[in-house]
């Protein structure tokens, strides 16, 4: 059997890019813009790039972007979308725990969990973090958000879910959070681009910024920063605190 995440992905694209977490995309690709200070030269990684939402705005801004996805579903919405607005992106079919690119890119991002996070071991998920650094340039930097374990410790993640709710949207119910491995196991329910209603057992790892900072400490990463992660209006103006679902991550290799 599959695991959840491929189930999921597997004919979700269109209901995808309706779902709410979806649409701060503009908003979200400015904020990378100024990471690189708006410079065109810069190549970009879009790993975990589903349907290229963020991938084809970089693209309209004057981006050079790759973009990779387990996804052959999420990947072929997202050719579609970039043809339709004569967008030329290289969209490539790959599982990010496996090497990929080498001393290649100037930016990776990773974004919407992006992969990272989703895994269901926590050294599944170092691997991905492992091949996005194995593919900047020295001085490249990663932009990512993941689950902050720093929310559950003070709120409930069925409560948060339960507010999310959405007419024809994704439903999370039967949320547990177990402290001794920062996971939230639930039973996630959507209906698929065909209109099938299915139903999945997920977890997903929540991490507490000092083991982001560790992690990429392993990996070279020098400059580390970390903020609340706002759908829409990523700010390095917002300091992480226990009312942030999601965290923001920008490092800078050295």
């Amino acid at each position: 059997m599959k695991p959840w995440y491929e189930e999921l992905f597997k004919n979700y694209a269109q209901t995808y890019d309706k779902e709410v977490y979806t649409q701060g995309t503009i908003g979200e690709c400015d904020f990378i813009e100024k990471e690189i200070n708006s410079d065109k030269t810069k190549k970009i990684l879009d790993i975990g790039c589903g349907t290229g939402r963020h991938a084809i705005e970089l693209s309209k801004k004057g981006y050079s972007v790759t973009g990779i996805d387990l996804s052959e579903s999420q990947l072929e919405h997202a050719r579609q979308k970039a043809s339709a607005l004569s967008l030329t992106i290289d969209f490539r079919k790959h599982d990010a725990r496996m090497p990929h690119f080498s001393n290649a890119f100037d930016l990776a991002i990773m974004l919407c969990e992006g992969g990272f996070s989703l895994m269901e071991t926590d050294e599944m998920n170092f691997q991905i973090l492992e091949n996005a650094a194995r593919a900047l340039k020295p001085r490249g930097k990663i932009v990512f958000t993941t689950l902050n374990g720093l929310f559950p410790l003070f709120h409930s993640v069925k409560d948060f879910f339960d507010s999310q709710k959405k007419e024809g949207a994704s439903t999370s119910k039967e949320n547990t959070f177990n402290l001794m491995t920062f996971r939230d196991h639930s039973v996630v329910e959507f209906t698929d681009d065909s209109g099938n209603k299915k139903t999945l057992q997920c977890n997903e790892r929540f991490y507490v910024p000092s083991e982001i900072t560790w992690l990429l400490k392993s990996l070279q990463f020098q400059t580390i920063a970390i903020f609340g992660a706002k759908l829409g209006a990523f700010s390095r103006n917002d300091t992480l605190t226990t009312e942030d679902f999601e965290m923001l991550i920008v490092a800078e290799k050295s």
